[in-house]
C-alpha cells in the first residue's frame, strides 16, 4: 500500500472511531487491533480498520490487454465514493472483480477486514450484503412496484416457502420505508413497466435496499434522467450516505459535484489522481486523459 493510501486509512478510522465510541476495537485476539488474519464471522463485517472495502495491486488481462493494472483504492463505512475516468479505464472490469464476475491475476480484494472476496462466487457475495446496479435498470415490468420490492425480499425462496409466503410487521415497515426512500410511495400499485426510467432506476434501487446490503456499487445510474430525476436521484444517494457505503460510477459532473466527498479517477486500470472533484479537476493529467480543455 502506498503512503498516501496508508495516511489516508488512518485518517477515516480516526473518524470512524469518532462516529463510533462504543466500538473499542476489542478482538478474540486480545485485544490487539484486527488485521486480515483475523477470523472471519458469519454475517459480520469488519470494519475495525476503518474500512469497509480494499483492494490492493489487483490485476487482470484480456487476451493480452491489461483492464486493471495493480489498482490500490479502499472505501470507508458509510462513504460515498465517485469514480470517473474514461471508456476503457477499468471501472467495469473493477466492480466485476468485487462482486465475483470476474476473478484477478493478482491481487488482494477484501470485504471488510476479513472476507477475501477472491475466495466466494457471485452469489455468496450478494448475500454478504454487496449489491450492485447495471446501467440499464432490469425490473419485473409486468408485476407493480409493491411485487417487485415484496420479491426482493431477503426470505426463504423455496417453492413451498415462498406459496406460503406472508408479510410481517417489521418486512411491512421495512418495504414502506423504502418505498418513502426511493420516491415511489405513490407509484405503490403502479406496473413497473408504465414508470419512467428514472423511476425504474430507483424501484431497482429500492430492490436492492431490500436486500439490505452495506456496499452498493451504481453503474452511471443517472444516465438518461431528466434533471428533474437527477436532482432526486442525488438526494436520494444522499440520503443512503452513511447507513450504506456507495461506489458510484458516473460521468455527469454536476451530478458528482452534489454527491461527492472524494472523487477517484481510473485512467489504463489503476488509479490516475484522487481528492474532492475541484482537486482532481485541477490535475493536469486528467485534464489530459479525461476532462479536456
Amino acid at each position: 500500500m502506498t503512503p498516501e493510501l496508508m495516511e489516508e486509512n488512518a485518517r477515516r478510522a480516526d473518524t470512524y472511531r469518532a462516529a463510533h465510541p462504543n466500538d473499542t476495537g476489542k478482538t478474540e485476539s486480545g485485544g490487539r487491533a484486527a488485521g486480515f488474519s483475523r477470523l472471519a464471522v458469519a454475517g459480520e463485517v469488519d470494519v475495525t480498520h476503518g474500512r469497509i472495502l480494499y483492494l490492493e495491486d489487483v490485476s487482470v488481462s484480456f487476451d493480452g490487454f491489461k483492464a486493471i493494472n495493480k489498482l490500490s483504492l479502499d472505501i470507508a463505512p458509510g462513504e460515498l465514493r465517485c469514480i470517473i475516468g474514461p471508456n476503457g479505464a477499468g471501472k467495469t472490469t473493477m466492480m466485476d472483480i468485487i462482486t465475483g464476475k470476474t476473478r484477478p491475476d493478482e491481487g488482494r480484494v477484501f470485504f471488510g477486514s476479513t472476507i477475501d472476496l477472491l475466495r466466494f462466487k457471485e452469489a455468496d457475495i450478494a448475500q454478504m450484503g454487496i449489491g450492485r446496479k447495471f446501467q440499464k435498470p432490469t425490473v419485473f415490468e409486468q408485476l407493480t412496484v409493491f411485487e417487485n420490492l415484496e420479491l426482493a425480499l431477503k426470505t426463504n425462496k423455496a417453492v413451498t416457502a415462498s406459496m406460503r409466503f406472508k408479510l410481517d410487521s417489521n418486512q411491512s415497515d421495512r418495504l414502506a420505508e423504502v418505498l418513502h426512500t426511493i420516491h415511489l410511495a405513490d407509484s405503490v400499485s403502479r406496473q413497473a413497466g408504465y414508470l419512467s426510467h428514472g423511476q425504474k432506476q430507483w424501484l431497482e434501487i429500492g430492490m436492492l435496499l431490500m436486500q439490505d446490503p452495506k456496499l452498493l456499487l451504481l453503474d452511471e445510474p443517472v444516465a438518461g434522467m431528466t434533471d428533474e430525476e437527477t436532482e432526486r436521484t442525488a438526494e436520494l444517494f444522499l440520503s443512503l450516505k452513511g447507513k450504506h457505503s456507495l461506489m458510484v460510477v458516473e460521468h455527469d459532473m454536476s451530478f458528482i459535484n452534489t454527491i461527492s466527498d472524494i472523487v477517484t479517477v481510473l485512467c489504463d486500470g489503476s488509479v490516475l489522481a484522487q481528492g474532492t472533484l475541484a482537486q482532481v479537476q485541477s490535475d493536469e493529467r486528467v485534464i489530459e486523459v479525461y476532462l479536456g480543455r
